[in-house]
Formats: C-alpha cells, structure tokens, sequence
C-alpha cells in the first residue's frame, strides 16, 4: 500500500456496496425441494463457492447469470451436500429472483461512508463488470450521485482484471493510479487488475480471511466502513 494519500476512490459494485437477495430466494426453492438450510449456512456457503468461481474461474460471476448459474449452484448445493435437479431448482431461482423487488440492495452503511468520503473531499468513482442494469440499479438504490464517474464494463467494452478499463477510468478521472485507491471484493479481478496500472487497492471480504486464505499480505477489510484506516 502506497504512503501516498490517495485523492480518488474507485469502487466495486457487487458485495462492496450493493447485496443481493440470493440466500432467502433460494432458501425458499430448497424448501419447496425438501431441503431445510438455515440461512446463515447459505450466507456462508456462498461466499465460499464466490471465492472458488473468483480464484478458478476468473471472469465469469461479471457474465450474464444465465450462462453460469447451473454450474454455480451445482458447485454450492455439492458444498451443502445436495443432490437436486439443478435445471429445475435454476429455473425455479429464477423466477423468485424476478419477481423480488430491488433483489440487488445498497448496504445500509454505504451511503452514510460515501456521503462522509465526500466531505473529506475524496472524488468517488465506479469501475465494475456488470451488464446494462448496474447504472440503474445505483440510481434505485440512491447511490450513483455520489460518483463522479461510473465506468462499467458492458458499457465501455472492457472488463477487470484488462488494465484497458481502469486505464479509461485514470483517463476520464484525470488522475494518475498512484492518486487513487481500488476497494473490490474479487481479489483476481479487482486487486491484480489495479496493480496492473500500478493501482493501491484493498480487498472487502466479509468474513476477514475466509475463502481467500491463498491471498498473503494484501490489505483486506470487512466492509467500506473500514476504508479510512487506509486514507
């Protein structure tokens, strides 16, 4: 981590500052299949098949769901033990997800640490792989007027970890990498991305060093609460 006081902030979308409501939606399908699994065993298990497809399969959780969800559940019911239809319990899924309200939901502390960065006079910005909905699933959530540049990759064509998208970004910030600090919660993605322009960052991961055991001496918080110990 840079001595260097940054002045610009680029932030991650998914499990940095918004959630979605994937551990209640698919308690509910398990239940319909005859399988009771407390929540906080989702919670859990979860984060831990994220961190595998973020390690092994670098790229695909910023795809379209559709294309990867199947494997993805099959890794996780194997992980709670579950043999299951997979193509009737994504269907199913699905169907509970697009019909939740706001299934992607802003932290409740993100907008208070956003509003307090700004008063310290940190330009925020957003670099993120996320399809066609993230910018209004910011405006929803009421946090993209807290950014001064929302830079998403299948908006502009690239994606993390390509050093091409956070070249853009410095380029449209007007600012050099040395000036600004990463907060992701994909190691792979967010932190080896940023260092290729020579970029400070630090990863979110929820449950300290849970699931990124293999990651060794790179800043790690909890949440963007714990942003400022690196300012």
């Amino acid at each position: 981590m840079s001595d260097k006081k940054p002045i610009f902030l680029w932030f991650d979308i998914g499990y940095t500052l918004l959630y979605n409501l994937r551990e209640p939606t698919y308690q509910q399908v398990l239940r319909e299949h005859g399988a009771e699994i407390e929540e906080h065993d989702l919670v859990h298990a979860f984060h831990w098949v994220d961190k595998i497809f973020m390690r092994e399969y670098p790229g695909v959780l910023g795809k379209d769901p559709r294309t990867y969800s199947p494997w993805y559940l099959g890794v996780l019911n194997y992980h709670l033990g579950l043999r299951l239809d997979l193509c009737k319990v994504f269907t199913r899924w699905r169907e509970l997800q697009d019909a939740t309200e706001d299934y992607w939901r802003a932290f409740d502390f993100a907008p208070a640490v956003l509003e307090k960065l700004r008063r310290i006079d940190l330009r925020l910005g957003i670099i993120s792989n996320w399809d066609l909905s993230a910018r209004s699933t910011l405006i929803r959530q009421g946090l993209a007027d807290f950014f001064e540049h929302i830079i998403i990759s299948s908006e502009v064509g690239c994606e993390k970890p390509d050093e091409s998208i956070f070249l853009l970004a410095l380029k449209k910030a007007g600012v050099a990498a040395s000036e600004c600090l990463y907060v992701g919660d994909n190691y792979y993605d967010d932190a080896i991305g940023a260092m290729k322009v020579g970029m400070p960052s630090v990863i979110v991961n929820r449950f300290e060093r849970k699931g990124i055991g293999e990651v060794e001496g790179h800043p790690v918080i909890r949440d963007i609460r714990e942003i400022e110990k690196y300012l």
